[in-house]
């Protein structure tokens, strides 16, 4: 007897919007032109005069499903403005990753490539299937970091994620830019993909997504401090020791 493959809806979901956010970041690093036109959509509404450039790129990775939604197209407008707008230095997470198709099969010469490597993680706290949550962001944000120059106070992560989760779309779409312009300025990774599911489906489930934020930057700040508090107790127990041997 033979049995049929079946396919994770979530996961599928996952690398459609994977496909459409890591070409979007090497389209922004690759084409200056592209760049500034899909960063000239930040924190505008779709049907604003400035954000008519973003059309040539956006709109081929709009799925026919959304094309009735101006909600779920401003979700892919507002990412696609919210990648153009990072550091330019903060593109690179998406350097090596694996060549996502047009939605058509199609590609011109004009359209970049992206390179192929093995295990592109979202984040610090990310899985396979749902990716790492803006809470996780915050979190790593707080927590110092090799190589980062500087971290964010606890009381202010707490403050804009806490803002953020009490929006309504509108207010999430005002909000966002600032709050995630601030993540990639402290090269703090955004995952993108889960960033565009969480704005797809926030007008029907703002109050799951919220408490999964919570969740996620507290227990990550909790494992953080449980880190800190073993790394003393080692370090405080090699000393001890040394102690003892001089005795």
């Amino acid at each position: 007897m033979t049995t049929q493959a079946t396919t994770d809806p979530a996961s599928a979901r996952r690398q459609r919007l994977l496909a459409y956010t890591q070409w979007t970041e090497q389209l922004c690093r690759k084409e200056p032109g592209a760049r500034s036109a899909l960063r000239s959509g930040l924190r505008r509404g779709i049907n604003d005069r400035s954000a008519q450039r973003m059309h040539r790129f956006v709109a081929r990775w709009i799925p026919e499903s959304s094309l009735g939604s101006e909600t779920d197209q401003r979700a892919y407008y507002a990412v696609a403005a919210m990648i153009a707008a990072q550091p330019r230095s903060g593109s690179a997470a998406a350097d090596l990753l694996d060549e996502p198709e047009e939605p058509d099969g199609g590609r011109t010469t004009s359209e970049p490539t992206v390179e192929t490597a093995a295990g592109a993680s979202a984040g610090p706290t990310g899985s396979q299937r749902y990716g790492t949550s803006l809470g996780a962001a915050f979190a790593a944000a707080v927590t110092d970091s090799p190589g980062r120059d500087k971290a964010m106070r606890e009381s202010g992560a707490e403050a804009r994620l806490n803002l953020l989760t009490r929006q309504s779309i509108d207010g999430l779409h005002r909000h966002l830019p600032s709050a995630v312009g601030y993540l990639r300025n402290l090269d703090v990774t955004v995952d993108w993909a889960r960033l565009l599911s969480d704005l797809l489906a926030w007008p029907e489930h703002s109050g799951r997504i919220s408490r999964r934020w919570l969740q996620d930057y507290y227990r990550q700040r909790s494992a953080d401090a449980d880190n800190r508090a073993n790394r003393a107790d080692a370090e405080e127990a090699v000393l001890d020791e040394g102690d003892q041997s001089e005795a």
